[in-house]
């Protein structure tokens, strides 16, 4: 879980003064903490502080109400204002918090209407939520920037039309609405001309982009037109897909376009078949193996993350073995583990759970199996060169995820070359080559 102030934030106990997003959870989360505070901006609102929540796991929804109370604290007499997908799902849970003054709904935190209002005071409902399954088009927002980070997120899509039986997002995001291929390039253009080197395509279900767009382009065939009609773009980077998903344009796009980084995010969840029938996920696992071979043996130099969830109700001790083994069948190289959560409403809710002692256990044994994956990558980088993208000073990550410390000089926003010399403690180690 990750916790950001947006662009432009004021810090905590300022007041009067500009508004507080603190938001926490995805990358999509940390695009809409820009769009909301432009908005809050041009609306004048001040004194204000929203909490942008996630509802991914019980612990995001926790972490979320615990943000909310330490807004309180740090600004007690600010406006506080809760939104995000755990507010759009129990919008009650969260009016009825002591210290919240208003819970808007994941539509009505994009729309400059609802910034008015609350600028204006007395103009907005306590509660505004809106059904979020009567969306039918994604709102285009032109986002000048994101304050401290290095790279920048476009939003081309939101919503998904599955129905993992543990995944309560669809119910927080609605379902699948692609953003036209020009409003993408627009915004990718913009954030270009503003200096950014990076730029990550991210949303629900990427891989699901353009179904409901004329013409229906895939994200393969957008992602060309992006990289033929902003050749200022240096770096672009895919948040997570879907391999059932994944298209011959997809396909190519990743193996052969080196402006494309060499480092794919997948949403695996489990090794095993039953398993993954039980989640009602649409891969088989020979399948993620396959997918994983094929693309390293056209791009030998990309590594996989990937979504593990430990724990899944009815999960035996030979189905966790099969992810623990996927790990090196499919060679995954950084791991997102969620032990599993029950989500009330999801059909997995009503599958026979496992002790929390067992679903805690199995997940730090994946987590330690990922970290040892992790460790033999950054070893087999010693000894080469790799272009980084410098986040801090100092700082820097690579095309393939990893962060690097580096020594030498290199402004934050540039990319540069850097010998790596060493790795510990989860990064690697370099020098900056003039």
């Amino acid at each position: 879980m990750t916790v950001r102030l947006a662009k432009g934030a004021a810090g905590p106990g300022d007041g009067a003064g500009a508004t507080e997003i603190v938001s926490l959870g995805c990358r999509l989360n940390a695009f809409e903490a820009e769009v909301m505070r432009s908005h809050a901006a041009a609306a004048g609102l001040t004194g204000a502080v929203i909490v942008n929540t996630c509802a991914v796991t019980r612990e995001s929804e926790r972490q979320s109400r615990q943000a909310i109370r330490r807004a309180r604290r740090q600004n007690p007499d600010a406006t506080i204002i809760v939104t995000g997908c755990a507010a759009q799902i129990d919008p009650g849970a969260f009016a009825a918090m002591a210290e919240v003054d208003h819970v808007i709904g994941n539509a009505e935190k994009l729309a400059p209407e609802t910034f008015a209002a609350l600028a204006e005071g007395g103009g907005m409902p306590r509660v505004a939520v809106s059904d979020i399954m009567d969306l039918r088009e994604t709102a285009h927002h032109l986002v000048d920037g994101f304050e401290g980070r290095a790279r920048a997120f476009v939003e081309i899509q939101q919503g998904c039309d599955h129905r993992c039986t543990f995944c309560i997002i669809p119910f927080g995001r609605g379902n699948s609405r692609s953003a036209p291929v020009a409003e993408v390039v627009r915004q990718a253009a913009h954030l270009v001309a503003a200096g950014y080197r990076e730029i990550v395509l991210t949303g629900v279900d990427i891989t699901g982009y353009g179904a409901d767009l004329p013409g229906a382009p895939g994200l393969g065939e957008m992602a060309r037109r992006l990289l033929a009609l902003v050749p200022g773009l240096e770096r672009l980077r895919l948040s997570s897909i879907d391999v059932a998903e994944v298209d011959d344009a997809l396909f190519d796009l990743v193996t052969n376009e080196p402006r494309v980084m060499p480092h794919l995010h997948l949403s695996l969840q489990s090794g095993d078949d039953l398993i993954l029938k039980r989640m009602k996920r649409r891969h088989a696992r020979a399948q993620a193996v396959e997918f994983c071979a094929a693309v390293r043996a056209a791009r030998p130099e990309i590594v996989f993350g990937a979504d593990l969830i430990a724990g899944f109700p009815t999960e035996s001790e030979e189905a966790f073995e099969g992810t623990v083994d996927l790990i090196e069948d499919a060679g995954l190289t950084w791991l997102h583990v969620f032990p599993y959560s029950p989500r009330p409403g999801t059909p997995a809710a009503r599958m026979p759970a496992l002790p929390g002692p067992v679903v805690k256990d199995r997940a730090r044994r994946l987590r330690a199996a990922g970290e040892a994956a992790r460790d033999r990558f950054l070893e087999s980088c010693i000894g080469g060169t790799e272009s980084i993208l410098v986040e801090q000073p100092g700082i820097g990550r690579t095309g393939r995820f990893a962060y690097v410390a580096f020594t030498g000089a290199a402004e934050t926003g540039a990319v540069a070359a850097a010998r790596i010399e060493g790795a510990s403690q989860g990064r690697l180690h370099g020098k900056i080559l003039s």
